[in-house]
């Protein structure tokens, strides 16, 4: 009866014989590559014909790290409206989780930490869980302190919920050398505001 009404935007209301028309769309959503016969297993082939109309593939989290902020702190945005709650500041080791972490269950998984966040059950870095072994051992004494010095602006900023001046005041810092580490960072200021 799915295949029919797939394939003939057509339905047969129970206790009648009479066919309306549907007009629908169907989006599906697979954990394995369905267009791998071998990945398909039972998955029945008409069904995947009739539903293969056009395919979005979506990478993992671990493929695309620069979209893992922005989507934390969109999660922490509906979070703190669900839970009537602010958006506590972002503590440096919560930053470095989220650039870190592999996030093996994906979206899902980013939008519970982000609610625990806001709960105020993420916020000790001792809470987090582990992520990857940082390779500091292996890295040259330049790459240690700009990973150094990163952090402390991060922590810097979280501290003051994005204020540029009371952090470049705390860091002791021109103006122009901030921004200047910022960008040399990758470091978003509005990330850290409240």
């Amino acid at each position: 009866q799915m295949l029919r009404v797939l394939e003939m935007r057509e339905v047969t209301p129970l206790g009648t014989n009479e066919l309306r028309p549907v007009d629908l769309r169907v989006v599906a959503a697979a954990k394995v590559d369905l267009g791998d016969s071998r990945q398909r297993g039972t998955f029945r082939e008409d069904l995947y014909y009739r539903l293969n109309v056009v395919t979005i593939s979506i990478p993992p989290l671990r493929e695309r790290r620069d979209d893992v902020a922005l989507l934390f702190f969109y999660f922490a945005e509906r979070a703190a409206a669900r839970f009537r709650r602010p958006v506590p500041a972002v503590s440096a080791s919560v930053h470095r989780h989220l650039r870190e972490h592999d996030w093996p269950g994906n979206v899902r998984e980013l939008a519970h930490f982000a609610e625990r966040f806001v709960l105020g059950l993420e916020e000790d870095a001792g809470a987090l869980p582990p992520g990857p072994a940082r390779p500091d051992a292996d890295m040259k004494l330049p790459e240690r302190l700009e990973r150094y010095e990163a952090d402390i602006i991060r922590e810097t900023l979280g501290r003051n919920e994005g204020d540029v001046r009371r952090t470049i005041e705390a860091l002791g810092i021109p103006r122009k050398t901030f921004y200047d580490k910022l960008q040399r960072h990758g470091i978003v200021r509005s990330e850290f505001s409240r």
